[in-house]
């Protein structure tokens, strides 16, 4: 199993890979935080780190929803008890995730299979924690998985060769490698996707980094993503997993004091003349992570003086 990646797939998300290394290292400065702010961020990424995984399998609870089951351990009105399982289960396999990470972290085939045993014990018991012993098919995807009888020996062959490059990629290109071999091989009946979400987390937030939410709003993007991924084309899933790093970096960093005070909705700051762009350019920059920028929901929040400093570099380029 090859573990390449185009030079040119590195090269259009390289901007976004320093800026990451700036922020974690800014973020390190602060280490150890507050104990009682880092509870809280947990908590608040749990949350919606459950929402948009499940959500993007088709959980049709909303955010608020998913809050409240819990939070507050209360069911709601209309919907499954698979997809209050889901929530519940979920939300119990994060807190696994965060007692294994560890500064010396290795992917194991125990590790994933207990995360999905825990994902699906109680909805499909007789597919939890192991592998599959079927066909599978993927709706939408360009390929299809590997034969059942591949799935052992491919997933030895993933963890050991991951385990081998950890010190060969910045994290974020090696986590979009893992999600996506992972994805390829499809080693469960069910339950790949969230899965893969929670794995690669928790090698992110080993290497010191928050958990990197992949947002539902993003879903067919994310498919498209991967279907590019299976031609060998990295740059969009990459551009992606960046992206979604690089929030949960803004939000534990809008927690220190100050860090976030320029942080604006786009629409506000071309609105307030600070920027030589109109919206529809400035989006563009910030979907293609040209600027420093972040999405929350279905916006995009950046600051003036990203904009411009992308400006700046543009008529230096020129020059």
């Amino acid at each position: 199993m090859e573990w390449e990646i185009h030079k040119k797939d590195l090269t259009k998300v390289q901007v976004h890979l320093d800026r990451l290394s700036t922020k974690k290292k800014q973020l390190d400065l602060y280490r150890p935080l507050r104990a009682d702010a880092l509870s809280r961020l947990r908590n608040e990424l749990a949350i919606e780190w459950t929402y948009n995984s499940n959500s993007i399998e088709g959980n049709t609870l909303t955010l608020a929803e998913t809050r409240i089951v819990i939070e507050d351990g209360i069911t709601v009105g209309g919907k499954s008890l698979r997809e209050h399982f889901e929530v519940v289960n979920h939300k119990e396999a994060i807190h696994k995730v965060e007692d294994l990470v560890s500064d010396n972290f290795t992917f194991t085939t125990a590790t994933i299979c207990d995360i999905h045993y825990l994902l699906l014990k109680n909805i499909m018991p007789e597919y939890a924690g192991r592998y599959r012993t079927m066909g599978v098919r993927i709706a939408g995807a360009n390929f299809r998985p590997p034969n059942m009888l591949k799935v052992p020996d491919l997933m030895d062959e993933l963890l050991l060769g991951f385990n081998a490059q950890i010190a060969s990629f910045h994290p974020v290109v090696l986590a979009t490698l893992f999600h996506h071999k992972f994805v390829w091989i499809h080693p469960f009946a069910d339950g790949n996707g969230r899965t893969i979400r929670l794995m690669y987390n928790l090698f992110l937030m080993s290497m010191g980094y928050p958990p990197a939410i992949i947002l539902t709003a993003d879903r067919k993007k994310y498919y498209a993503a991967l279907n590019d991924a299976n031609n060998g084309e990295y740059g969009k899933l990459l551009l992606m997993m960046c992206q979604a790093a690089e929030r949960s970096l803004d939000i534990y960093l809008s927690n220190i004091e100050n860090y976030a005070d320029d942080y604006k909705p786009i629409s506000s700051i071309v609105e307030e003349n600070s920027v030589p762009y109109g919206q529809e350019y400035v989006s563009l920059l910030a979907r293609r992570g040209l600027i420093d920028a972040y999405k929350e929901g279905r916006n995009w929040y950046t600051t003036a003086n990203a904009v411009l400093e992308y400006a700046n570099k543009k008529k230096r380029d020129k020059a």
